[in-house]
């Protein structure tokens, strides 16, 4: 049975985070884009300049986003790129929000439910992707990783209704549930088909565990311990890791965020990932 490896360590800082990268053994070519949360205003576990810059820059990396579906202040360009200067990122590299300039179109191969995803245009301008993902609780996915970044967080604020309402942007909030997890899946697989699976890696960082995600302004404390640094070039196994992790931890705190993933069948979008094609649930753990 094939196996993808998944780098793990316990150390989060600016220097074992370009570590776990440098063991991917891949480098990144052409012009680099490194897909973060820029984070809600008010949110305060977005993962921080301080700790990410060091790699952004030692990848010579464009930091992007895409703006939101849900209103807020980072529903629109403006407020959004204040976002983006409050929280201090264009201190350690260039900022992209890509949809600013209007959407493309992605065909979906094989879709389970939506057939085609809806990215910034900007994606075009760029080679190869750095998916560098703060691992914590959703209140709709169940857990925001990998995942998650690259279908709703690559996704055009249109784009994101559209895999919401699992291809009816009318029904963003009531879609049926796992159908929106499929439409994640999904438009996983047209981002991967787009970039090709060869300029695409993934590191998740699992630290201030909240159960909420960095799109709420207002999210809840974490209740259990930073786990660490995962890293893979599959990004079902560094998610499925992660998942793992949380559930084998020695942590009486790990029950808040179990219940958010599993009340949310969180993980059925990484099987529907799975069904596509781009990664596996069959992981091994290097420790480094």
């Amino acid at each position: 049975m094939a196996q993808s490896t998944v780098y793990f360590t316990k150390e989060i800082t600016p220097e074992s985070l370009i570590r776990i990268y440098e063991k991917l053994g891949v480098s990144l070519k052409g012009r680099v884009a490194v897909k973060i949360s820029t984070g809600e205003p008010g949110g305060h576990n977005y993962l921080k300049p301080e700790l990410i810059g060091p790699l952004v820059q030692k990848i010579g990396g464009t930091i992007v986003e895409c703006n939101t579906a849900y209103g807020g202040p980072r529903s629109n360009s403006k407020e959004h790129w204040q976002a983006i200067k409050d929280h201090g990122f264009p201190s350690i590299a260039p900022c992209d929000i890509m949809d600013e300039e209007g959407e493309m179109e992605l065909p979906v191969r094989n879709p389970i439910r939506i057939d085609r995803n809806y990215v910034g245009s900007h994606l075009a301008n760029y080679d190869s992707m750095l998916m560098l993902s703060h691992f914590k609780g959703h209140m709709m996915g169940g857990f925001g990783g990998a995942l998650k970044n690259m279908s709703i967080g690559v996704a055009s604020s249109h784009g994101k209704a559209h895999i919401h309402g699992a291809g009816d942007v009318s029904k963003i909030w009531t879609a049926d549930h796992d159908s929106f997890l499929e439409s994640m899946a999904d438009a996983d697989s047209a981002v991967v088909d787009y970039m090709g699976a060869e300029n695409i890696v993934y590191i998740n960082i699992a630290n201030r565990l909240s159960v909420d995600c960095d799109c709420d302004s207002h999210p809840a404390e974490p209740e259990m311990g930073d786990l660490g640094i995962f890293a893979s070039l599959d990004p079902v196994a560094v998610d499925w890791a992660c998942y793992d992790a949380v559930k084998n931890a020695d942590d009486p705190g790990k029950a808040a965020l179990i219940e958010r993933m599993d009340s949310r069948n969180a993980i059925h979008t990484a099987e529907a990932a799975e069904q596509h094609g781009i990664g596996t649930r069959h992981y091994v753990i290097e420790v480094i």
